[in-house]
């Protein structure tokens, strides 16, 4: 049994990234148009008509952007823990969300469809009721982890196992610290609640390494507080200094955050 991932859009402007199997197709994060979202799919071979669920993450902006036009316009299920689905209904920007469209499901909570087990779990963020996800078929394992503060021994867990690991790499801490965000949105990123800094990143990934674990994407950049070859070679750097290993052993890129990425495979 394969399972694939593709970074639709990642970063401060806009988010979707595409899970999926043989027989199942799931986007997480509509935050992009859906347009964007279809010429994504379209790339990998895939039509927005196909998907099977959105996901959602939390209800900020540059994560349900696009969910008002592509659920009218395709009628595909969204799922959203209780306090996010009616952040959703509360953003006037969404537009109405067909009757019917929101299913709730609860963190902690596996959820069935198809031949995919998906698994929300809490993170630390300053939304209503913030999770991420794993995606699981057979003994295969997609994680998500973006839009967190900070990581802890629960976060850990969820993540352990994982051959593909979507994870933030936000900023870099001395770019925010000197750059032209004004003081309170400074403290709000690099906050408990806020955004994870590319050292983060780089020594979660330590913590998370093992041998199955085949592909590496970093996401969610800062568009004025980070760019791509810095994140990735801060990554490396936190890597090599916790681990016994090179982090060039690793396969690992950065997602974009304009252009959609390849479609990887496990």
């Amino acid at each position: 049994m394969s399972m694939y991932l593709s970074s639709i859009a990642s970063g401060s402007s806009g988010n979707c990234i595409y899970v999926g199997s043989e027989q199942t197709n799931l986007i997480i994060d509509a935050g992009v148009s859906g347009k964007k979202i279809e010429c994504g799919l379209n790339s990998i071979g895939l039509k927005t008509a196909e998907m099977d669920g959105i996901f959602v993450t939390h209800e900020h902006s540059d994560h349900i952007k696009g969910i008002g036009v592509v659920a009218r316009r395709y009628g595909i299920p969204i799922y959203a823990t209780q306090e996010t689905a009616q952040a959703i209904l509360n953003t006037q920007s969404v537009g109405k969300i067909p009757e019917g469209l929101i299913h709730i499901i609860n963190s902690n909570e596996d959820l069935h469809i198809k031949d995919l087990t998906i698994h929300p779990y809490n993170i630390p963020h300053d939304a209503v009721d913030p999770v991420c996800y794993t995606i699981m078929n057979d003994q295969k394992k997609v994680s998500i982890a973006t839009d967190l503060g900070n990581y802890n021994d629960y976060i850990i867990e969820k993540l352990s196992d994982s051959n593909i690991l979507f994870i933030e790499a936000n900023h870099d801490i001395n770019m925010l610290q000197v750059g032209a965000y004004p003081y309170f949105l400074k403290q709000r990123i690099l906050g408990e609640e806020g955004h994870l800094s590319n050292e983060s990143c780089g020594q979660l990934i330590a913590k998370l390494s093992h041998s199955a674990l085949e592909h590496i994407v970093l996401g969610h950049l800062s568009n004025e507080n980070n760019f791509e070859e810095l994140a990735f070679k801060t990554v490396q750097m936190e890597i090599n200094a916790l681990c016994d290993y090179n982090a060039d052993e690793l396969n690992m890129f950065v997602a974009s955050r304009k252009e959609h990425s390849k479609r990887i495979a496990i």
